[in-house]
């Protein structure tokens, strides 16, 4: 991200407590506008509490939360939602009894404009043609990669500025790893930051702008995607065989 930029999303300097135990040192991280910024690490290391922080789910002890400049520490979950940040949680967690179309149109929940949302799930199905085909049918009865698919479309419903993932591409298949990496790409091109949390190191920096690593809550390793790729730190904690989950 460039210097003189002003990122979409920051956390600085954050402390994070569950209880007595101490989950965050000190966080601190952007991600610009049009980025796409991998967080990497492996069991414990926070990972999850830094999703749950971006989404007010759980509020610092010390330090900040910013979007687009605006401080979320006082905002509850669908204020932060409605400054831009949409969501593709871990697995996925959709409505599994309720139709694909409904499911989509959760994710404009913030919103009461009706014929801007039918204009955006137009454009949603455009970019998610399968997604089209399955309007009717209930989510709980979809391939893991449609599901994947119907998570990040829902996600775009609520017209993000920024979407955070959870393990985009976790219980995939190969083929549906590849269409995953593909339209993340594509969602990227047309404007929207990513800040992924991904198990598979060499796929999240393969298509990441930026990555940081992340060890018992605190940053240990960051830079451009491109030289963490080649890091031997990198390579020999999450390419050589290890789990970057």
């Amino acid at each position: 991200m460039s210097e003189t930029a002003s990122p979409i999303l920051e956390l600085q300097g954050v402390d994070t407590f569950y209880g007595p135990v101490q989950a965050h040192f000190g966080l601190s991280l952007q991600v610009g506008k049009g980025e796409i910024v991998c967080l990497l690490g492996g069991n414990a290391s926070g990972k999850s509490t830094t999703m749950k922080l971006i989404l007010g789910l759980v509020k610092p002890s010390a330090g900040d939360v910013r979007v687009d400049g605006v401080s979320t520490l006082k905002l509850k979950t669908p204020q932060i939602v409605r400054l831009g940040v949409g969501t593709v949680p871990e697995a996925r967690r959709l409505f599994g009894a309720m139709s694909v179309r409904e499911n989509l149109l959760m994710g404009a929940f913030t919103r009461d404009d009706k014929v801007a949302i039918a204009a955006d799930l137009d454009r949603v199905l455009a970019l998610f043609p399968r997604v089209a085909q399955r309007l009717s049918q209930q989510a709980g009865t979809l391939s893991g990669g449609e599901q994947q698919m119907v998570a990040m479309a829902r996600a775009l419903m609520g017209r993000p500025r920024v979407v955070i993932m959870d393990e985009p591409t976790m219980g995939l298949s190969p083929l549906w790893v590849e269409r995953v990496l593909e339209l993340i790409r594509e969602i990227n091109g047309r404007g929207v930051s990513i800040f992924m949390v991904e198990q598979n190191a060499s796929l999240a920096l393969r298509i990441a702008h930026r990555g940081y690593v992340l060890q018992t809550g605190r940053i240990v390793l960051e830079g451009r995607a491109s030289d963490l790729l080649v890091d031997a730190r990198i390579r020999d904690a999450y390419l050589g065989g290890a789990e970057a989950a």
